[in-house]
């Protein structure tokens, strides 16, 4: 579709576009680190450790941040002009906002529950409480892994239908979140 003169561009602000990519790298160098220190001895098993930590603790602050922005300044544009599309939408976003609040809360748990410090670079964050049964160290690794994995197939999900929008669809719903070009208004409010 053409840009239309007549109308404002629906992009969603700079924040909301910088917070959005700034989660999005971290995520994926979260599941990629993840991934791969199994793969490696010390050092660089310890370095991906420290890294994925490290990230952790870095989205665990931007990420209720970025919430916050959302939710109180950021530009809102409905998702789109069908019911059933605003509504997928909609339940995508939010399903991959609590899941990555509940990752974050895992990573937390499993790491302290075991009894091991979260590194920050080269601090130690020492556990605030006592070490949980291996049990229950056990299950909130599972849990922890496999959100991982859910949260992995749903961005891919949300990316590959923004891609859709953009070569099958030609809409403008993926340039919204450009910080250059043009795009119409059609399903901004």
């Amino acid at each position: 579709m053409k840009y239309k003169s007549g109308l404002s561009p629906a992009r969603y602000d700079a924040p909301t576009i910088i917070f959005h990519c700034g989660c999005t790298a971290i995520i994926m160098l979260q599941f990629a680190t993840a991934n791969l220190w199994g793969l490696f001895r010390n050092p660089l098993h310890h370095q991906l450790v420290v890294t994925h930590l490290t990230a952790g603790m870095v989205l665990s602050v931007l990420f209720p941040a970025r919430l916050l922005w959302r939710l109180g300044w950021g530009r809102q544009i409905r998702a789109a002009d069908r019911w059933l599309d605003a509504m997928l939408a909609r339940y995508v976003e939010y399903s991959l906002y609590g899941l990555v609040l509940l990752e974050i809360l895992l990573g937390y748990l499993w790491r302290w529950g075991n009894g091991q410090a979260m590194s920050f670079l080269s601090i130690q964050i020492m556990p605030p409480f006592g070490r949980f049964p291996t049990s229950t160290v056990g299950i909130l690794h599972w849990l922890h892994q496999w959100n991982g994995w859910l949260i992995i197939v749903l961005a891919t999900g949300h990316a590959l239908a923004a891609c859709f929008h953009y070569f099958i669809l030609r809409d403008n719903v993926f340039q919204r979140m450009l910080l250059t070009g043009n795009v119409s208004d059609e399903y901004g409010k």
